[in-house]
């Protein structure tokens, strides 16, 4: 991987040197949502309220599923595991967003660019499989409910939670190292307001056509196959729960609305920003908005508003004496 990527972005002997003077560059300087001092403080302000509604609800629901016998439910332990790569995916971010609408310094090294560069999309890769191992757990439940017990035991859990640390570290491994051999001359002035691939792209001193390609094969098409995959398999579902009594119906419609909400949500903005080529757009701001930090603050209200199960465990953690008191919750 490492040979092929040496091999694409260095195939002139103009590229060896440019190579070379990689070093030119060592910090880059973030453009940002906006120049207006008006329009930054009210954006301060509003992804501070955010920030803090991710952190409240989010640790409301690992919380409350850990002290409750939710946690032995397949369904509630990826949500809780959800919960917590949302409050890693968007620490990513916002705080770095929040500080530079308020300084006038918006520098960020070329080092930490690159480690949030791996941790972004760390972070978001597996937020992404754990979703899909969500969708995998309903469509289980209902298409095939005899033999849930056996297919989502916890070893099974466990190993899907693997399968996505994997999958997002593979995944963020292959965008950093499309990055990490690039050569840096100059401008450094990033047109976003974090360091994602596609505006450091725009930035080296080389042709990154064919690493475009690349980065549309890594993200772009594996959110469109898995988003394809996820509205297929709920489609399935929604087939199959026509036999269900009334009752039943109602419920797995309640829980599978939540989940296509979260996926349509996640994956739109995403397929948006990353299956065209390596270009950048206005709207890429806004988008990118949606999955790092809109997105982890409706989590908790999405996943809670419909789901009696959720809303039950909240009150009996939260509103007993118990929970007060260091008593375990039975």
């Amino acid at each position: 991987m490492i040979c092929f990527i040496a091999f694409v972005i260095s195939d002139t002997p103009l590229e060896h040197q440019i190579m070379e003077n990689r070093n030119n560059v060592t910090e880059f300087i973030l453009l940002g949502l906006s120049k207006n001092k008006k329009v930054q403080i009210l954006c301060f302000l509003f992804f501070l309220l955010c920030y803090l509604a991710i952190w409240l609800g989010n640790l409301i629901i690992m919380a409350s599923i850990t002290c409750s016998q939710l946690i032995n439910q397949p369904m509630y332990f990826f949500l809780n595991y959800l919960a917590l790569s949302d409050l890693l995916y968007t620490s990513t971010v916002t705080p770095k967003l929040m500080t530079d609408l308020l300084t006038e310094n918006k520098v960020i090294s070329y080092k930490n660019c690159m480690t949030q560069l791996f941790t972004t999309h760390f972070f978001g890769g597996v937020e992404v499989f754990i979703i899909t191992g969500m969708a995998y757990d309903r469509y289980v439940a209902i298409c095939k409910p005899l033999h849930y017990a056996i297919l989502m035991n916890r070893q099974r859990c466990n190993s899907i939670l693997r399968a996505s640390c994997a999958g997002g570290f593979l995944h963020s491994l292959g965008l950093f190292l499309l990055t990490i051999f690039l050569p840096f001359c100059g401008p450094n002035e990033i047109d976003h307001y974090f360091c994602d691939v596609y505006p450091l792209l725009k930035l080296a001193c080389i042709d990154t056509h064919k690493i475009g390609f690349l980065v549309i094969a890594n993200s772009g098409l594996m959110g469109l196959v898995i988003f394809v995959v996820l509205m297929a398999s709920y489609f399935m579902i929604l087939y199959n729960v026509r036999a269900y009594s009334a009752e039943n119906r109602h419920k797995a419609l309640s829980t599978c609305s939540s989940h296509i909400t979260v996926v349509i949500l996640f994956f739109a903005p995403v397929i948006f920003v990353y299956i065209r080529p390596a270009t950048t757009l206005p709207e890429d701001k806004v988008c990118t908005l949606f999955y790092t930090i809109i997105v982890p603050m409706l989590n908790p209200l999405i996943y809670t508003l419909r789901n009696t199960e959720m809303k039950n465990a909240i009150r009996k953690v939260w509103c007993t004496e118990r929970f007060w008191k260091g008593k375990p919750m039975i």
